[in-house]
């Protein structure tokens, strides 16, 4: 019982601390897979990392159409665990876990033969498409894995084991650490697949997690017992499911689609400025995974609150929340801008046109990752009490009626050029960080309680 109420009673800071701290660093270890990735692929020259930050943004959008549905997971095991009813937490996590298998199933069928006329679609240059697409096949054949291991990381935040998933990733890092120059360059009888090596070291590394977080849920002793009876399919349960989490892959979708158009403002300028974003944007990933986690945080500390009956108290959550992301993500936004150039000169170290335009990239969205932070949080709140569609309505602001037609504007309608990418950036970021800002305020969030439970 003690265990249950961790997260409903005592201080705030200290819930928000133990479940904030272990989410963002597995973020950030999973940061690591594509700093890597990105490090190593360096070496071949300009024209892989662009191939690869091409895929990117298309394999983001394949992901997030499922990995809503992961959220909805964390939701509803998060109240189901506040309200105290562990018959339901399983039975939630089972239809989740069945779901979002065959769901992955399908994506990634088709995400493997579509692969050349995406890459197409998005505007690879003869010199890069090859390489993309041969990435993007070889990736989208570990869906299934990458899956399964989201949706057992989404569960066990739910319940607030927060830890586990944490081993289980800074393992794999440090496999695909060894496993990228293996695959990328190739030694004794392993050949080198080049970009696709990079592709081929994540998936190895990412079925093992999948078994490991498979194999935890099924032995039932981390809080949460998944059985196959309880896979098939209940109508009311998937309903509810579904209904969390298409605004949930809805805002994600949104978000991927938008830095893949923004990839296709950035295609029309050349191969070394599509480098130039692609490291800018990684490295800018790394540093938001703070503001990500406190969302994450914030879902679970708001669900488990809701669920046993503490409204109160989940708005304290939000306001604190909020305040640890504005002010610490401010800070870590003047570090950004302070280090821009040698951080972008460490992925591509000969290429000072390239270094030039990331860093600067960086320094101009760098002042807005506070207000980037409270849109996240606030976005947190609005999930964790099964509101998810506020959440998708403010990411659709922020990318598509501010961020995409500015930089549009901006970089073929001005003399500033594709520096006007860049600018959109923080405009975006603090519209959006005031609206969702004023919508939390007005307190409707509060009045759109998850009923499922009873």
């Amino acid at each position: 019982m003690k265990q249950k109420n961790k997260y409903t009673e005592g201080r705030i800071f200290n819930s928000l601390f133990s479940l904030a701290v272990p989410i963002i660093l597995a973020n950030i270890l999973q940061t690591a897979y594509q700093l890597i990735d990105t490090f190593w692929l360096g070496r071949l020259g300009a024209y892989a990392v662009a191939a690869v930050s091409l895929s990117f943004p298309v394999l983001f959008l394949v992901l997030s159409l499922g990995s809503g549905l992961t959220l909805a997971g964390t939701v509803l095991v998060s109240q189901y665990k506040g309200a105290g009813d562990q018959k339901m937490v399983d039975f939630n996590s089972s239809q989740t876990i069945s779901l979002i298998f065959f769901i992955s199933l399908f994506l990634s069928a088709l995400s493997y033969f579509s692969a050349e006329p995406l890459m197409k679609l998005i505007g690879a240059g003869p010199e890069i498409l090859a390489p993309s697409v041969s990435y993007f096949k070889v990736s989208s054949l570990g869906f299934v894995f990458l899956f399964m291991f989201f949706s057992f990381q989404s569960l066990m935040r739910g319940i607030g084991n927060v830890m586990l998933p944490v081993y289980i990733i800074l393992f794999t890092v440090f496999l695909n650490l060894i496993l990228d120059p293996l695959f990328i360059y190739g030694y004794g009888p392993i050949p080198g697949y080049g970009v696709a090596g990079a592709a081929v070291a994540s998936i190895v590394t990412q079925a093992l997690s999948a078994a490991i977080g498979l194999f935890i849920l099924h032995k039932g002793s981390s809080g949460i017992r998944i059985n196959l009876k309880e896979m098939q399919p209940h109508l009311g349960t998937l309903k509810s499911i579904v209904k969390l989490g298409i605004p949930a892959s809805i805002e994600q979708s949104t978000r991927a689609l938008g830095m893949t158009m923004m990839v296709v403002l950035v295609t029309g300028f050349g191969s070394e400025v599509v480098a130039a974003y692609g490291i800018g944007a990684r490295i800018l990933s790394f540093i938001v995974i703070p503001a990500l986690g406190l969302a994450i945080a914030t879902t679970s500390l708001v669900g488990q609150n809701i669920g046993a009956i503490k409204i109160k108290r989940a708005e304290k959550v939000a306001r604190l929340s909020s305040q640890i992301a504005f002010f610490g993500l401010t800070g870590m936004g003047l570090l950004m801008f302070l280090f821009a150039e040698p951080l972008t000169a460490f992925f591509i170290p000969n290429d000072p046109e390239v270094i030039g335009d990331a860093s600067l990239f960086i320094k101009i969205m760098a002042p807005s990752f506070g207000l980037l932070g409270v849109q996240q949080v606030l976005n947190g709140v609005f999930n964790g009490a099964g509101f998810t569609k506020a959440s998708m309505l403010i990411s659709i602001l922020n990318l598509w009626i501010i961020r995409f037609p500015l930089a549009y504007l901006l970089s073929h309608k001005t003399f500033v050029g594709y520096e006007g990418i860049w600018w959109s950036f923080p405009v975006s970021n603090a519209i959006a960080a005031i609206v969702a800002f004023i919508y939390f305020k007005q307190g409707y969030w509060k009045l759109r309680l998850f009923k499922g439970r009873h």
